[in-house]
């Protein structure tokens, strides 16, 4: 094995998971990035596996792959900044077991990250949000599922990943306070409070499919049966139905949008509490944010409570008589005012 590939598995293997204690989809977006990054080395750069070494990277190679992402593969500009940071991560690693190698580091360090564009919170209205509900045949054992699915991924704002990777212990249904644990990212639990229809729906929906499981199993909340084995859900079958749901609840409620996903579910609830008067800091708790930067995207979004803030103030503006020019035929206060005396 040559001298980067070496890095590589140290730094896959034992460093993130063991030194740095990274979660698994963490080090998966460092993998990704290694393997692009391979792969524009052998498919541009005609430098294939066996002969990709440290020697045969530089600063140009690193612009090079940049460049690749975005105009070849597409990418957008946060979407590169991520790939560059995941490539000084590990170059740092390098440097740190090789010094010959801290210049390669520095030069990526060089290179600047591209400013990108605010990305649009996508977020459904209420009347759309209803419409999309009231697709699933709740009388129909897959559509119960995936309505107590889109349900509990509103009620607690989760991410798709997140109520994925629940199990039936997760829930707490019978508490005083009803709550669900979500398993967030860097192996982050936070505690999430249930609606009490949302409890109910919960309830219908284990007495279903869990109907021998108690509270403490450790089976997958929202499974697929394949081959007779129970698997967790995936998230390309959650995608699958919100699709179908979605195309749907278009045929009655023009205002659902033309592509609907899972995501979307968190940022609608996000943006129905903050339209609530949630504030800010709680709203960030209540999403996993590691920062309350995070969280503005919804104070930016919100169209609707900027436009009802400009008619309220134009009103207050409107409905006051407009001041008096007291510098009016005042000589000596204009020369004032305009600094000359």
């Amino acid at each position: 094995m040559n001298d980067f590939f070496d890095v590589v598995r140290r730094f896959l293997l034992d460093y993130l998971p063991k030194q740095r204690c990274l979660s698994e989809n963490t080090i998966l977006s460092y993998r990704q990035t290694l393997n692009l990054f391979v792969a524009y080395m052998r498919d541009e750069m005609g430098i294939g596996a066996t002969e990709l070494t440290f020697s045969r990277i530089d600063r140009d190679a690193i612009l090079g792959f940049l460049a690749w992402l975005e105009n070849a593969r597409r990418c957008s500009a946060s979407t590169r900044n991520q790939r560059l940071m995941a490539l000084r991560s590990f170059l740092d690693f390098a440097g740190q077991i090789d010094c010959t190698q801290t210049a390669l580091y520095l030069s990526a360090c060089n290179i600047p990250s591209k400013e990108s564009h605010g990305r649009i919170v996508e977020f459904l209205t209420e009347p759309s949000l209803t419409a999309l509900l009231q697709q699933p045949d709740p009388s129909k054992p897959k559509d119960l599922r995936n309505l107590v699915f889109m349900i509990l991924m509103y009620d607690t704002a989760a991410r798709c990943s997140e109520l994925l990777d629940m199990k039936v212990c997760d829930l707490r249904l019978d508490a005083k306070h009803p709550i669900a644990y979500l398993h967030g990212k860097g192996r982050k639990i936070r505690t999430v409070p249930l609606l009490s229809k949302t409890v109910q729906h919960c309830k219908q929906y284990l007495r279903k499919f869990h109907p021998t499981a108690d509270y403490h199993s450790e089976a997958p909340l929202f499974f697929t049966v394949i081959h007779g084995t129970q698997q967790k859900m995936s998230p390309d079958t959650v995608s699958a139905f919100f699709i179908k749901y979605g195309s749907m609840a278009k045929l009655v409620c023009p205002e659902v949008p033309e592509h609907i996903h899972p995501h979307m579910m968190r940022h609608t609830r996000a943006m129905h509490l903050y339209q609530s008067g949630m504030p800010m800091v709680l709203l960030s708790q209540y999403l996993g944010h590691a920062q309350v930067e995070t969280t503005m995207i919804y104070a930016h979004a919100d169209t609707e409570m900027k436009r009802a803030a400009i008619q309220k103030a134009d009103a207050v503006r409107k409905a006051k008589p407009a001041p008096d020019e007291i510098w009016a035929d005042n000589e000596e206060m204009i020369l004032k005012l305009s600094g000359l005396t």
